[in-house]
This record gives C-alpha cells, sequence and structure tokens, in this order.
C-alpha cells in the first residue's frame, strides 16, 4: 500500500507580518472543547534558523510591551485530499531548547487576547438571543454559527474579560457557546452540529477499539478534515508529527 504522506503547515502571524512553517521537523499536541473553555495547541517547530527564531522569542516574550495579539494557525491533512485547518489561536508563550535540534515550543490557547480585552454590554429589556451573540462574535472579530433555537433573554448585560462572555451568553441562553477554528459556535446543548456527522469504523480510520468511560465511549482514529468540533463529540485531543 503507498505511503500518503502527512500535510503540516504552521502560520504565524505577529503585527500583521505572517510567517510559513511547513519543510520542517515540526509537532504539534492540542486539546479542543465544545464549551467556553479555551482550546489549547503546542506546536514544536526544529530547525529554524536563529533569525527568526529569536524574532518569535521577542514578539511572543510576557515582557513584550506590544499588545497585540499574536496568532497561529495550524493546518493538517494528507497530500491526497490536502490540508484543512485544525487550529486557530494565540501564543501565549515561547521557549528554546538545546542542540541539535534546537526545539522552538509555541504554547497556544483560542481567544486569549480577549482576557486583557474589557467590555461592558447592555441590551434592550428583551432582547433575542441571536442578537446578544451577533454582537459577541463581532467582539472576537469571528463569523457566528448560529444552530440553536432561539429565544427572548430579558436585561443581558456584562462587563470583563472578553472571553468570559462565552460563559454569561451559555448560561443565559442555556446552550452551548465556544468558538474554534475562527468561528463562534452556538448550538443546542446536547444537539450535534448539523452536517457534521462522521461514520467511524475500521474502514474510515478508526485505530483499535473504542473504549467505554465514564461520560460514554473514546474511539481513535486518523486526521481527517471533515470533522469538526461539535459534532457529536464535546472533547477530542489530536497529535501531529510531519513524520509520514
Amino acid at each position: 500500500m503507498p505511503i500518503d504522506p502527512r500535510l503540516i503547515k504552521i502560520t504565524i502571524d505577529i503585527n500583521g507580518q505572517k510567517k510559513v512553517f511547513s519543510q520542517l521537523d515540526i509537532k504539534a499536541t492540542g486539546t479542543k472543547y465544545a464549551n467556553p473553555l479555551q482550546n489549547e495547541a503546542e506546536v514544536v517547530i526544529s530547525n529554524l534558523d536563529k533569525k527568526t527564531q529569536d524574532y518569535i522569542l521577542t514578539e511572543t516574550s510576557p515582557f513584550n510591551l506590544n499588545p497585540t495579539p499574536k496568532s497561529i494557525l495550524i493546518e493538517a491533512g494528507r497530500q491526497s485530499y490536502g490540508a484543512a485547518t485544525i487550529y486557530q489561536g494565540n501564543i501565549v508563550s515561547s521557549s528554546i531548547g538545546q542542540p541539535p535540534d534546537i526545539p522552538l515550543t509555541l504554547k497556544c490557547l483560542t481567544g486569549n487576547f480577549e482576557k486583557g480585552n474589557i467590555l461592558g454590554r447592555g441590551q434592550p429589556t428583551n432582547v433575542q438571543l441571536f442578537q446578544i451573540c451577533k454582537q459577541a462574535a463581532q467582539d472576537f472579530n469571528t463569523v457566528l454559527t448560529f444552530q440553536a433555537a432561539d429565544k427572548f433573554i430579558k436585561n443581558f448585560t456584562f462587563n470583563g474579560s472578553g472571553i468570559k462572555q462565552l460563559t454569561d451568553i451559555a448560561v443565559a441562553g442555556g446552550v452551548t457557546v465556544y468558538i474554534d477554528n475562527g468561528a463562534m459556535i452556538v448550538k443546542d446543548i446536547g444537539v450535534p452540529l448539523k452536517n457534521a456527522v462522521t461514520n467511524i469504523s475500521a474502514d474510515s480510520g478508526m485505530i483499535g477499539v473504542p473504549e467505554l468511560t465514564e461520560v460514554g465511549v473514546k474511539v481513535k482514529y486518523l486526521l481527517d478534515k471533515n470533522t469538526r468540533l461539535g459534532g457529536q463529540k464535546t472533547r477530542w485531543s489530536i497529535k501531529l508529527n510531519k513524520q509520514n
């Protein structure tokens, strides 16, 4: 059976300057949540040139007074079907390793820049949940995917860190709210996203056998470009590297 080479591409955006990395030793691990918790990722890029290393380390340092977000985009897939976005977030810290590979490690969280963005939002006495979510999506600079039953919310107000707005909307509307891959998702609790159901079997890339847990079933399978967070999942983990 011929090998289908794996594709991994990392795009780092600092001060509007994008740096793309693909033809290097790249490893990425992460966890995504279908709730207001921030999606996590750790990216390790080895064998970068010193100039690029120093630039990224300086710009992503917590002592850097530049307040603009440092964004990262992770795309992955196979050569046969191409790469798709699997993670989008902010770099929160960076560190350098030892020779000979000198790995640069980036730790990332989704929407972390919004932690320092203090907002004050007030709505009319009765306002539709959709309108509240539309305003929040604009605050996060994301597109809105609204798949919940709309309803009127009374006296909705919010003051605080932008990221906490997701939790307040989820509680006020009785819905599931989260951010994934540049989109703010709002859906009814326990209802999967429309057109996001993946049939997992030995023929579609399942690895091993399903494992029963206290909250359901845990399944491992090969990465594909169709699976979406919220498609009958509440939490999933991924591990990637550049090797086949």
